[in-house]
């Protein structure tokens, strides 16, 4: 009896001994590196099709992650240009990008949780109201945490609705944005941004308790970078700064880094990435001799994310992706 006693008081808490080690071993420890890594959106001139990366360490030194991640199949053109990136609080990423030089209704949009397998990619058809859009360009994402809401902003030409000046009718931008919550409803398409003078190329960004616009001054007199600042997303403007950048430049986005901001910029006319350092958007020094881009990176987004998020897309091989 007391055999029988002792055995199940050693088989009782062997088991018990089993099941919290069980318990124990189905919690692998996460062994993803969490510490940050900087991304940057691309593609490529000569194919204007595909999704392509870029990553860094440090925001000035960037490498090619190999092989592409989406191939664009909407939109009239089918085309992959200006890939612009936002993640939400659930952690899922957004992209949109201009699917057509003169695609005039709307942009491409898909999303991802890892930045390796995409959503079905959609059309978004914000000017369909303005039948007589000559396009729609670069749509820029952006996250408002405030209002746990994205803000896409973009170019576009309605032929007639601003005086032309020394523009051409059409190509006479302005800035135009619509808000989303879910990617299936969308505010009605408003006026973003009436400068007084042709304007592409918006990106926003928070700094602080107030917001930065930067864009492009497309103006045949300018085609540079100018700068504002908002107490909201949306403004108002408090005016454009002077030219930041030279002639023919374009392209703008902003990574914070340390406690600086980088700026980085396309030269366009002489098929180079350049770059601007600021710690208060007012003042500036060109950085461009110390960045390193890989040939052939075009106008894209630059964002921080975890470093398993590139280790995972460094190991992965999915069918659709394409050696360089």
């Amino acid at each position: 009896m007391k055999i029988n006693l002792l055995t199940r008081s050693l088989l009782t808490i062997t088991a018990a001994v089993a099941l919290v080690m069980g318990g124990c071993a189905t919690k692998e420890p996460d062994h993803r590196r969490m510490d940050p890594v900087y991304m940057f959106t691309s593609f490529h001139d000569s194919d204007q099709k595909f999704l392509r990366f870029l990553w860094s360490e440090d925001g000035y030194h960037w490498s090619n992650v190999p092989g592409t991640f989406l191939e664009a199949n909407v939109g009239e053109a089918k085309q992959l240009r200006d890939p612009s990136i936002a993640r939400g609080q659930d952690g899922v990423f957004h992209l949109v990008w201009t699917a057509g030089w003169h695609d005039g209704q709307g942009f491409g949009y898909s999303s991802s949780t890892d930045l390796v397998h995409w959503s079905q990619q959609e059309f978004i058809p914000v000017m369909a109201k303005e039948p007589t859009t000559v396009n729609v360009w670069a749509p820029e994402i952006f996250f408002d945490e405030l209002d746990n809401q994205f803000v896409i902003t973009w170019a576009s030409t309605i032929p007639g609705r601003f005086p032309d000046m020394l523009e051409s009718h059409t190509n006479n931008q302005r800035l135009y944005f619509t808000t989303t919550r879910d990617f299936q409803n969308f505010s009605p398409t408003q006026l973003f941004l009436d400068p007084g003078f042709s304007v592409i190329d918006p990106f926003l960004a928070r700094d602080g308790d107030h917001y930065v616009l930067i864009c492009k001054d497309n103006s045949r007199q300018a085609l540079a970078l100018r700068g504002a600042f908002g107490k909201t997303w949306i403004g108002p403007w408090e005016g454009m700064s002077r030219l930041i950048t030279q002639r023919y430049t374009e392209g703008p986005c902003a990574l914070k880094v340390g406690d600086d901001w980088l700026i980085y910029f396309d030269e366009y006319r002489e098929k180079r990435y350049g770059a601007l350092k600021t710690h208060d958007f007012k003042s500036f020094t060109d950085v461009s001799g110390e960045m390193s881009f890989p040939e052939g990176h075009k106008h894209g987004t630059a964002f921080q994310v975890p470093h398993y998020i590139l280790d995972d897309m460094l190991k992965s091989q999915p069918a659709h992706m394409k050696s360089l």
